[in-house]
């Protein structure tokens, strides 16, 4: 991806960030990034394109981010690895504020753009898929049916603890020790 297109993108994050989907105008989103409205036009189409593309970066930040192992956590331990995945989504950092603040606004989006839903239950499917292969490392024992289930579950949970953490009703510590023990009951019942 180029620079001058990646830069966009972070740019289209950040205002969706402050002012949501709807508040999201090509004119601010030129200035923010730096560039002209006719530049956004040529790398994007139209404002669809803008949200799609930035759905994907998003998406493609968590990963990154969410793939970044924490020096203590044992290579070997697969229920570590998958408590490091969801906790990594929930840390105090601006990308990840940044990050999970634009998910949540596309997702409310969504609800009234079908274009922007299939996009959003395209990426929500495939990071369900990834937590259940976790799961299943985890707890090789159990099915793939119960993984799936399970990673939804989490999932969901995750994003809802997401919302609370940064509107303030919820302290980030105590919403990682809710997901932690949600984590070990998931475990346990597959």
């Amino acid at each position: 991806m180029s620079d001058r297109r990646t830069e966009i993108l972070r740019a289209a994050t950040r205002v969706i960030t402050r002012r949501g989907v709807r508040g999201l105008r090509v004119g601010e989103l030129a200035a923010e990034a730096g560039v002209s409205t006719s530049l956004i036009y040529y790398h994007f189409t139209d404002r669809a394109g803008i949200l799609r593309q930035t759905l994907e970066f998003i998406s493609d930040r968590a990963d990154r981010y969410t793939a970044e192992r924490d020096p203590g956590t044992p290579a070997d331990s697969p229920r570590a690895e998958l408590e490091q995945v969801l906790l990594l989504e929930l840390q105090d950092t601006a990308e990840v504020r940044e990050n999970s603040t634009a998910w949540g606004e596309l997702r409310a989006s969504a609800v009234f753009d079908p274009d922007l839903r299939e996009e959003l239950a395209r990426a929500t499917h495939t990071w369900v898929h990834e937590i259940a292969e976790l799961l299943g490392r985890a707890h090789p024992a159990g099915t793939a049916p119960a993984h799936a289930a399970s990673a939804e579950r989490l999932t969901a949970l995750l994003e809802g603890l997401s919302v609370r953490w940064l509107s303030g009703s919820l302290p980030l510590d105590h919403a990682r020790r809710l997901l932690r023990d949600a984590i070990a009951a998931e475990l346990q019942r597959t």
